[in-house]
């Protein structure tokens, strides 16, 4: 199984309450928008995942421990965070597998209708 990746596309330090350890200094708010890789492609989907970490006392805070105030403040930051648009490039396997399929294509085509003969 392939573990999902992903690229940061914001930090945001949060002046807001650690509902763990109520330091007003520690909490940074992380975006990450998901790329998938392989032999044949790379590419970037509009996935976009967040996370939230308090520097202060290392510990991840997940949303159930948000209060009001944190969860305005994240709705807001995801509003401001705009992802990268979705792409796709291929690799130089990729580039030959569809080569060679097209190239076999064309073949079947010139044998199917009697252009070309063996």
């Amino acid at each position: 199984m392939k573990l999902q990746q992903y690229f940061t596309l914001k930090e945001v330090q949060l002046n807001n309450n650690c509902p763990e350890c109520y330091s007003n200094d520690g909490l940074e708010l992380t975006f990450k928008q998901k790329f998938v890789e392989n032999l044949f492609y790379k590419a970037i989907t509009l996935d976009t995942v967040h996370e939230m970490r308090c520097n202060t006392c290392d510990t991840d805070i997940f949303p159930v421990r948000w209060t009001n105030d944190i969860e305005q403040v994240v709705d807001y930051q995801k509003r401001a965070v705009t992802p990268k648009p979705k792409s796709l490039k291929l690799k130089k396997a990729g580039l030959v597998f569809v080569i060679i399929d097209l190239l076999l294509l064309v073949a079947i085509i010139l044998f199917s209708t009697g252009i070309l003969s063996f």
